[in-house]
């Protein structure tokens, strides 16, 4: 009992642990439509494709905190918005259009984050994350960006799964398909900013991906992959922060490492049940 309330005394491992939870539910209820329509690639690019919003940010705040959340949703918005346009208004693919905006800004993101001189320390939990310094502002922050995403997705939850399963039954439905699409992409956006601290730039695609997929090989049932994918990304969020507080290990890179162990062992039962049936 000692090894799991030690940690509780303290108020930033509280606050870690609500940030990790949270974040865990969201990204892996979004990241659900993620796995689903194969949008792994996006995420990934749409990650690092905020780092000018962040350099921006702390460039304008003077290295503070608070202007960071918003520039980076601008700058993750942006982006969102401008892959799909660029992808359903040409003759380039969307792989090709996350290509472009995905290059695009993250060289915009370095140079403009090269020119701070200590850029190295005061930017890297951005990169890498940082759960253990949220602070109560954040987690505001977190939960009401974090509900209205859960609630879009919850309003619109038949629409993208028709879309999801059968995009051409979407389109005979005479579902606003262009519409919603946006819309699909505005949220992959807000989750990711809603994520940075807790695992930040660099590992954040494993949250919206790893969960999901883990839940996609334990069920073929939507409601069921979503929970099962909460319930696997809020479990590693917790078990994530006691490895991090107890090894001396990078809180975001420990978050990860317990998802992707878990997909690990369930991958692996699965492929040992098949072997013995056969």
């Amino acid at each position: 009992m000692n090894f799991l309330l030690e940690p509780l005394q303290y108020a930033f491992m509280l606050r870690g642990l609500a940030a990790a939870v949270m974040v865990g539910i969201v990204s892996a209820v979004v990241g659900t439509y993620v796995v689903l329509r194969g949008m792994a690639f996006f995420g990934d690019a749409l990650a690092h494709s905020i780092l000018p919003g962040v350099a921006v940010g702390y460039l304008l705040g003077n290295g503070k905190k608070e202007p960071l959340f918003w520039s980076a949703l601008v700058a993750a918005i942006i982006s969102a918005l401008g892959i799909g346009t660029i992808s359903r208004n040409t003759k380039i693919k969307e792989d090709t259009a996350i290509g472009i905006i995905f290059a695009g800004t993250f060289a915009l993101g370095v140079a403009l984050i090269s020119t701070v001189r200590s850029y190295t320390v005061d930017l890297a939990h951005f990169l890498f994350g940082d759960v253990l310094g949220v602070r109560n502002s954040d987690l505001w922050l977190i939960a009401i960006f974090g509900g209205i995403a859960l609630l879009i997705i919850f309003a619109f939850y038949k629409e993208f799964m028709v879309m999801s399963f059968d995009p051409v039954l979407a389109t005979t439905l005479r579902l606003p398909v262009k519409l919603l699409d946006f819309l699909l992409l505005i949220l992959i956006a807000v989750t990711i900013v809603v994520s940075l601290q807790t695992v930040g730039v660099a590992l954040m695609v494993a949250m919206l991906v790893t969960p999901a997929a883990t839940g996609y090989l334990l069920t073929k049932r939507l409601p069921v992959m979503m929970a099962l994918a909460a319930t696997i990304a809020s479990l590693s969020g917790v078990v994530g922060l006691y490895i991090s507080y107890y090894w001396s290990i990078a809180s975001g890179a420990a978050i990860v490492l317990v998802c992707t162990a878990i997909f690990g062992f369930v991958w692996g039962g699965q492929t040992i049940f098949k072997r013995a049936k056969t």
